[in-house]
């Protein structure tokens, strides 16, 4: 078979009649959590993914989140006070997720930055329970999907539904296909012009199926799960793409040993594996690029199924687990060289780790210089605020133009300040970034 770089694995199908978002040929999209809460936003859930999950308590010392979110452009609609202070003695405010105002704000963002599509995340296991703390997480889970739909539409991006399997016990996954009903006949998902198509069909995420952490749920009930997406008279006719283990072809360290998983793996129209935390060094990442990502997508290329790497700026999550285990950014570094073996060994879509993730520190939007005292907390500093968005912007610009990515990250136009930052610290972190890694076990699987 000739050599087939494509996502869609050599087999190509023609768009949807009418699909404004056809394909994701050429495309960057972000994980979008979309799970931010704050007493007064109307979700009713206190300060959800704020505070520490081993506490109720919000306050120094009890956070959830290693970075801070910068407010400096919201209204003050947008904005919720906190128990949090900065070292002047100012109140510290955090955004909601649960504002129609303020995701439309992080899709302008996206459309500004040359992000293509949001892949926004939904979670499974608040599907199951019959209770009142379950019914407001379903209720407010709508009310973001709604909002960002509406935003997608008004800023030209796409939008997909990500189902993360994470939590959902055994014999519940009737619980995700009845959702999926719900999102089709009364949310209209589907309907909408912003949501992303591939392979003629409308995209379907699921999340966690072939992992090794003891998940409850068995990999037959993900293949009944991949055959309803697909299958269903009525609600499937869907591409179907899999989040699943960096290790799951050769199935070890991070992945299931079932000698089932290829079997439904191959159910699949897209793979994606995971890899926040599986690398830490520059000299990691070619390492994995090597023995990873370029066998991985020959398995796909063969069998016919597309295949999505995942990038990721850092890592770190001393405040939601309490350890330190931090992956250091390398000042965009490390982000910049998996987009730049990406691309340059001709892959055709890139899945960006994430838009909004704090509680791990794979965020790339906006967070602020001057995060509140006592308490741990992370910053981009010198850097600007908006410094991630403009490198992946940066990215994306050589990225849809098929052109080749340099080694090291070019100059920004206009910004003599981080070019000069950029550039005194080139020749030493790259130096030091030579050292070889051991591939081991994920140091996170979500």
């Amino acid at each position: 078979m000739a050599a087939c770089f494509t996502l869609a694995g050599c087999v190509t199908q023609p768009p949807a009649p009418g699909a404004r978002h056809p394909t994701l040929e050429r495309k960057i999209v972000v994980g979008y959590q979309g799970w931010y809460r704050a007493p007064g936003d109307g979700a009713e859930m206190g300060w959800w993914h704020y505070r520490a999950p081993r506490t109720n308590t919000f306050a120094p010392g009890n956070v959830g989140v290693d970075y801070w979110p910068d407010v400096s452009e919201l209204t003050p609609a947008e904005r919720f006070a906190t128990p949090l202070r900065h070292a002047d003695g100012s109140t510290a405010y955090v955004f909601s997720s649960h504002n129609a105002a303020t995701v439309d704000r992080h899709f302008q963002w996206m459309r500004a930055h040359g992000i293509d599509a949001a892949f926004l995340q939904r979670f499974s296991s608040p599907m199951v329970p019959d209770t009142e703390r379950a019914r407001l997480h379903r209720r407010a889970a709508d009310n973001v999907l709604r909002y960002a739909l509406a935003a997608a539409e008004h800023h030209g991006r796409g939008l997909v539904v990500m189902y993360d399997l994470s939590g959902l016990p055994a014999g519940a996954m009737d619980a995700v296909e009845r959702d999926w009903r719900h999102l089709v006949d009364e949310l209209n998902v589907r309907r909408s012009p912003a949501y992303q198509f591939h392979g003629g069909k409308p995209l379907v995420v699921v999340w966690g199926v072939g992992f090794n952490d003891r998940r409850a749920y068995t990999l037959e009930e993900c293949a009944s799960l991949i055959r309803f997406l697909k299958d269903d008279p009525r609600y499937g006719g869907n591409t179907v793409m899999l989040g699943i283990p960096s290790w799951w072809r050769e199935q070890k360290n991070d992945a299931s040993r079932d000698p089932r998983l290829h079997e439904i793996l191959r159910l699949a129209d897209i793979l994606s594996p995971w890899t926040p935390g599986r690398y830490r060094t520059l000299a990691a990442i070619r390492q994995h690029a090597e023995k990873l990502w370029l066998p991985d997508r020959a398995w796909c290329t063969e069998r016919g199924i597309g295949y999505m790497p995942v990038v990721f700026p850092g890592f770190s999550w001393q405040n939601l687990k309490g350890v330190s285990n931090q992956i250091d950014r390398l000042d965009g570094r490390f982000l910049w060289e998996q987009y730049r073996l990406l691309a340059n060994h001709g892959f055709t879509t890139i899945y960006q780790a994430m838009f909004d993730e704090m509680d791990e520190g794979t965020q790339i939007f906006k967070v602020t210089s001057d995060p509140p005292v006592g308490t741990h907390l992370l910053s981009y500093a010198p850097l600007p605020s908006d410094y991630y968005l403009r490198l992946v912007g940066r990215a994306a610009g050589y990225f849809h133009a098929g052109r080749t990515l340099p080694e090291r990250i070019p100059d920004f136009p206009g910004a003599p300040e981080i070019n000069a930052y950029l550039r005194s610290k080139d020749d030493e972190i790259y130096r030091n970034g030579e050292s070889e890694p051991v591939l081991g076990a994920a140091a996170e699987v979500r």
